[in-house]
């Protein structure tokens, strides 16, 4: 290879996994009619004057299967933390013990279970699509790359390609596992 050109494959991995991780976060916040404190991270409470994460505003904790718990630490909020999780479309009905809010999570029907498989396509499909870019931002460097000989510029777009291949097969397999824990009853 040409040693004039150096393409930073380091970064390119890194922002593909960083597209990945994304898509496991999204995953996580997709309710499966288990419990799960990683179910709340999207939701923010206005406190104090700015939104906040639920985290941030109270103890989040999963004593069962199918119940999860906020401990809020100021009684002031509780109400505000209250209407961020009604407000936030995760079709859950919050149930008020004091400082305690507790989230009972129900059973998911058929319908509900094929609603989220395809939420959870379209993460995905998001997903792949960053990916993508990140492969375009790489193969538009090696294009740009002055006297670099054909043969390196194909072995460059080759190895990008091998990269792109990996994570969007890393996508696909993540998919179908949350899909398959989605329609498990």
């Amino acid at each position: 290879m040409s040693d004039d050109f150096e393409l930073d494959t380091d970064d390119l991995e890194r922002r593909m996994d960083g597209a990945l991780a994304n898509l496991r976060t999204e995953f996580a916040s997709l309710r499966t009619g288990r419990a799960s404190a990683s179910m709340l991270e999207p939701v923010q409470v206005e406190a104090y004057g700015q939104m906040t994460p639920i985290n941030q505003v109270g103890t989040v904790n999963v004593p069962e299967p199918r119940m999860v718990t906020i401990n809020v630490w100021d009684k002031g909020l509780v109400n505000a933390v209250e209407k961020a999780i009604r407000n936030s479309g995760l079709g859950i009905n919050p149930q008020m013990n004091g400082t305690i809010i507790m989230l009972p999570i129900p059973e998911l029907n058929e319908e509900r279970r094929r609603e989220l498989s395809k939420v959870a396509a379209q993460y995905a499909e998001s997903a792949r699509v960053a990916v993508r870019n990140v492969r375009q931002d790489g193969m538009q460097q090696i294009k740009k790359a002055d006297k670099l000989a054909e043969d390196d510029q194909k072995l460059w777009e080759s190895e990008v390609q091998e990269m792109t291949d990996a994570h969007i097969k890393k996508i696909d397999a993540a998919l179908e596992a949350k899909q398959a824990e989605i329609m498990q009853v």
